[in-house]
Formats: structure tokens, sequence, C-alpha cells
């Protein structure tokens, strides 16, 4: 489905190299996380797949295709993208801004009423209390939920996913992040997730891809990741969860860890 060969990525003739010769491959249907330090290139590599940002050397395909052979603005059109920031546009309604995609592929209004009931339902917002309000009378939670949905709106096969639950309180983020979890199941995604949460990655992945200096380091289940980390990188991000996991333990028993 979206392949990586050997690309590599530089800013500049004389700048340091962002990606180095990073080739990795994600099935149709599963959702990848990539994970690392700040700066290892995991956003990078995602704005990649719908030409954000462009190879300095090597391949990336989807589908097959060599996405420097496909134009760039019909390629995101069919690519949903989610982010932390969220960008809705602060000028439209929540129905406006789901149908922002597909009004500029020429669907009927029938056609995106339609097609907004429907997602406001499956990321369980109220269609009628939500369509016409606009995105300053929503809480946080609520604008990434329609971020989702303006994501999904011309029924991508693709999603990309940079940090989206980041800057959401711990409740509202474990609900989301569950909630798309289902949905991806539900309508076959293929997503790739960037994060910097191990906790999260081990909960929403099928696999996982660690990623240090623009490389990467290993790739596998989060069972992969557990029983066999391949360097003390991998090692040092699966004690994370379980160190905070001791201490959530000790809490609850009324103990210091």
């Amino acid at each position: 489905m979206i392949e990586f060969d050997n690309v590599s990525k530089r800013y500049g003739p004389d700048g340091n190299p962002v990606l180095h010769q990073l080739s990795l491959k994600i099935a149709r249907c599963e959702l990848m996380v990539l994970i690392g330090e700040s700066g290892c290139g995991k956003t990078t590599t995602l704005n990649m797949i719908n030409r954000l940002s462009e190879p300095s050397a090597g391949t990336v395909r989807v589908d097959g295709q060599d996405t420097q052979l496909a134009d760039p603005v019909t390629l995101r059109r069919h690519i949903g993208y989610v982010f932390q920031g969220i960008g809705l546009f602060p000028h439209m309604t929540v129905a406006e801004n789901i149908a922002i995609t597909p009004r500029l592929l020429g669907w009927t209004p029938q056609e995106r009423a339609g097609r907004i009931e429907e997602l406001l339902s499956l990321v369980r917002l109220d269609a009628a209390r939500h369509r016409n309000r606009f995105p300053a009378e929503l809480s946080g939670g609520q604008r990434q939920r329609v971020g989702l949905a303006r994501a999904l709106a011309a029924r991508p096969k693709i999603m990309l996913m940079d940090e989206p639950f980041g800057a959401l309180d711990p409740v509202t983020r474990d609900d989301l992040s569950d909630d798309y979890r289902n949905i991806h199941d539900e309508l076959g995604l293929t997503t790739v997730l960037v994060t910097h949460d191990m906790t999260e990655a081990f909960l929403m992945a099928d696999r996982v891809a660690v990623m240090r200096g623009g490389e990467i380091v290993q790739v596998g289940s989060p069972s992969d990741l557990i029983d066999a980390p391949a360097d003390d990188l991998v090692k040092a991000m699966i004690e994370s969860p379980r160190r905070r996991a001791r201490k959530l333990a000790a809490a609850l028993a009324g103990t210091r860890p």
C-alpha cells in the first residue's frame, strides 16, 4: 500500500540529512505508528506520503505508484490528514469545515449534506446540535472530532495523523484514540500515525517503527518490541509505559513506588 524505498531527505545542499536511506513497507489496512524523539524525522516521513515534503533521494510509492509522478493536489485530496493543531477554519461552521474537500471534488449539496450527517454520527457528535456551530463554540475534543470527520469526508483509504491527540486532556485523549482505532477497523483504513507516546503507540498500533536520527531502529508489533528490543533506545522507550504502570499501581495501593 505505502512503500519507502531508500528514501533520504536533506534541506539544502549543505544541510544535515533529516532522513537517511529509510525503507519501510506499510500494508493495506495496517495501523503503523512512527515513534521517536523530537527531530528524528517522524513528521518528515509522514509528509512524504502526500508530498508535503519531497525526497532528496529514493522513492515513495502509494499503491505501487511513485508519488513524484502524481499531481500533489489530487494526491492530497484522496489522503486524509489529521494533526494536533486541527486547523479548522474559524469563520466556517462544523458542516462547512467537513464539506471542504467534497465541495472541491464537485459533490452535489445533497451528497455533501448526507456525508456530513454520516460523519458526525461516526465521530460521535450529534448533528442537530453541532453542524451549525463554529469552532470557537466547541471543546478541544469536539474540534478534534470535527477535524477527523473532515479528514474522512472524501472517503480516503489512507489516513495520516501527526500527534492528533497530543493537546487533549487524558480522558478525551483515551476516548478519541479508542474511537479512532474502531473507525480505522470499521472503514478498512491504512493509517500512519506519529506520536512520541509509547503507551499510545502500543495501544493503537498493529506495528511500531522506532526512529532515531532519520533512520528506523526497529519495526515490529508491540509484542515484538517488548520481547526483543533492538537496542538501548527501544529498551528505554518500552520502560517508560512500564514505569508509569508501576507508579500508577503504587498510587492506587496507597504506597510510593
